[in-house]
């Protein structure tokens, strides 16, 4: 099955990196499982009341540059096992737009292009303490 970004997800990918839009509209339309984007560029004020209320762990995020996205499996779902179809798709789609991302399943691993297994597999490899699973990034140069 192919998906498509509705009008929401789109208005949220506005003023995004284009590099982050060509990624997610290419695993959109492989990903198994469909997914809407529920977060793109934040302000300041945004950004400060996430940090605040520990649901960010940065006030240098990268959505504050719009070199960052937050993405939820559809119909809406917070369960692990629900978004690694998701994360594979946009594991897949970095690989065949040759670009780099991060992702908040596993932040020592600075470019997805490089891993070869699956998502889920990825998340089981990081010994860390913050999970931040919607979270996809352009890593810092």
């Amino acid at each position: 099955m192919s998906y498509k970004f509705g009008n929401r997800s789109l208005q949220r990918l506005s003023g995004v990196n284009p590099d982050m839009v060509q990624v997610m509209k290419r695993a959109i339309e492989i990903s198994e499982r469909d997914f809407t984007i529920i977060e793109g560029i934040r302000s300041e004020v945004r950004q400060r009341e996430l940090y605040k209320s520990g649901k960010s762990q940065t006030m240098k995020s990268r959505h504050l540059t719009g070199d960052a996205i937050d993405l939820v499996p559809y119909p809406v779902s917070w369960e692990w096992e629900d978004f690694y179809p998701v994360a594979d798709a946009v594991i897949q789609a970095c690989k065949d737009e040759d670009i780099a991302l991060r992702w908040g399943g596993n932040w020592r691993v600075k470019d997805l292009r490089e891993w070869d297994d699956t998502s889920e597999d990825l998340v089981a490899a990081y010994d860390g303490k913050f999970y931040d699973l919607p979270h996809f990034e352009i890593p810092r140069k």
